[in-house]
């Protein structure tokens, strides 16, 4: 963190992305309290520079919700995740008391892309992780942004806030063009939608990592910042410590953001999501 001139980061473990798809549920559920019990315990309340969205093992609504109700409260909790690759529609009933609950207590909820290779037949026809990282991790993301607003989460939880993380963001103009174009035309079937599918993505939160800005086409990305609104709510993520992490000097250097939105998505951005008041943050002066 010191090194890279992050002052605060907000933790996610990488061995826990797969464990929505052990075949057992209540190993996840017993995976998940044990690793957020340990977070807890031994991580956050050691280093107030290191916060976290805590694990909640998906598959099971019920042992989600008990997650928020015995650990919503800890120092460093500021909310909880979701990863990505579960087939357990978002929008099932069963879900509605663990959004209540998260809105309630004003904590945030994310969704963390993921893959699958080998238990999903159109994925097994690609031979290279190039392929299946490409186009899995923003496919999970886009499955379940479709259901939550085309099923009228954001209407039914409007204070809830919602990311989306890890899948970059060359894949959300598609998203909020087809899911404009889709709509007008069978408005009877997303009937709690009172606006564009478009204007709800505009209003949720999106992280840059992996910003997708190869020298050549990184004048490309501008419409996109302002097709989401990225001034508001874009946040910087490092991805530390993966192949792919990006520094800060990824949103630093554009040349199309001033410094106040340079400084929203590097951090600010990220403490309204949270629900932080920056003014309760000491500033850190990294020690390089």
């Amino acid at each position: 963190m010191d090194a890279m001139g992050i002052d605060y980061n907000v933790l996610f473990p990488s061995p826990l992305l797969m464990l929505g798809q052990h075949p057992l549920v209540e190993i996840e559920v017993a995976i998940a309290r044990a690793y957020n019990r340990w977070l807890v315990e031994k991580v956050l309340a050691a280093e107030k520079r290191i916060m976290s969205l805590l694990y909640l093992p998906f598959n099971d609504p019920e042992a989600s919700l008990k997650v928020v109700e015995d650990f919503g409260d800890k120092p460093g909790v500021r909310g909880f995740m979701v990863t990505a690759v579960h087939f357990k529609p978002v929008h099932d009933k069963a879900y509605m008391k663990l959004y209540r609950a998260l809105e309630e207590r004003g904590l945030a909820l994310a969704f963390h892309a993921s893959y699958l290779w080998d238990t999903e037949t159109s994925v097994r026809q690609m031979n290279r992780f190039l392929s299946v990282h490409a186009l899995t991790f923003p496919y999970y993301l886009m499955m379940h942004l479709t259901n939550w607003i085309v099923n009228g989460l954001p209407e039914l939880f409007p204070n809830l806030r919602v990311a989306w993380i890890e899948g970059g963001i060359a894949f959300l103009p598609f998203l909020m063009m087809r899911l404009d174009h889709e709509y007008l035309m069978r408005i009877s079937e997303a009937p709690l939608l009172k606006r564009l599918p478009s204007d709800y993505m505009r209003e949720m939160y999106y992280t840059s990592q992996p910003l997708e800005t190869p020298p050549k086409s990184r004048h490309m990305i501008e419409p996109i910042f302002k097709m989401i609104n990225a001034d508001t709510q874009m946040m910087f993520a490092s991805d530390y410590p993966h192949w792919d992490f990006d520094v800060p000097g990824q949103i630093f250097d554009l040349p199309f953001l001033d410094d106040h939105a340079k400084r929203n998505i590097l951090g600010l951005n990220a403490c309204r999501f949270l629900g932080i008041d920056p003014a309760t943050l000491p500033l850190v002066k990294p020690k390089i």
